[in-house]
């Protein structure tokens, strides 16, 4: 290196201009789950945070756990819209604490894991299951809530097996976690 060279990190460096987290944020809003294509990231809730540090965008993404398989994709996605968009060499912080929770999944993104056919998860995180309360999975094809469970793991593990009693329709459940 040479005195006077950028290091690579410094390559795209900027100051950062008025609307760069609107923008962000909306490159971030089409950036779909590679398991659910319906919801974005944002609406997932994996994106925490975006500002802007020592030049360059700077996103916080939580997986939704952390054996997530889909993580890298999903990081490696983010990064090539963020770039697609023109933010030179954003720089990416998986950061597990606080864990991410159903909680986080907008009210959009609810809308559409029911349209998708996939049972959003249903209240919040309680753990109204140790005392024994079975949540009530309402059927995302006619919205009965005579259902039954199948299998705890659907097809990821982040989901359950349901089938509905009505139209006999079987569907994912997105686990509240």
């Amino acid at each position: 290196m040479q005195p006077g060279e950028l290091i690579a990190s410094d390559r795209g460096a900027r100051q950062a201009q008025g609307n760069d987290l609107r923008q962000a944020w909306a490159v971030l809003g089409e950036v779909m789950d590679p398991e659910v294509p319906v919801v974005s990231v944002v609406d997932l809730g994996i994106v925490r945070a975006v500002d802007w540090q020592a030049g360059h965008l700077h996103v916080v993404v939580t997986p939704t756990y952390s054996g997530c398989p889909a993580t890298e994709v999903i990081e490696d996605d983010i990064r090539q819209a963020l770039e697609l968009a023109g933010f030179a060499a954003p720089k990416l912080e998986r950061k597990l604490t606080p864990a991410w929770t159903t909680d986080w999944i907008s009210t959009t993104g609810r809308e559409r894991l029911r349209a998708y056919g996939i049972a959003p998860p249903e209240g919040s995180t309680s753990k109204r299951s140790l005392l024994g309360q079975a949540p009530e999975i309402r059927c995302p094809q006619c919205a009965s809530v005579h259902t039954e469970l199948l299998s705890q793991f659907g097809s990821t593990a982040c989901k359950a097996l349901y089938r509905c009693c009505d139209c006999r329709e079987p569907f994912d459940y997105f686990k509240c976690i």
